[in-house]
């Protein structure tokens, strides 16, 4: 079994798709791993991707997203 615990929930305002943004905590093991379920209508992605994965995904948005303010 998985604990799962919702961290963040929005919508992306053009395109319209719903993003969740999760913990994962397994029982067994102890391994956590950060979930991003993106709904585009009836069709799901899931990413389940470990702390350094995540990080580095932060990092490259974060850079980007920063780069957008003087446009």
């Amino acid at each position: 079994m998985a604990k799962i615990t919702e961290l963040s929930k929005f919508r992306v305002p053009l395109g319209g798709q719903q993003i969740e943004i999760q913990q994962i905590d397994h029982v067994e093991g102890g391994m956590s791993m950060l979930r991003v379920r993106i709904r585009e209508g009836k069709r799901f992605t899931i990413f389940d991707i470990d702390p350094a994965t995540a990080t580095q995904w932060a990092t490259v948005m974060q850079q980007w997203a920063a780069t957008q303010e003087n446009k």
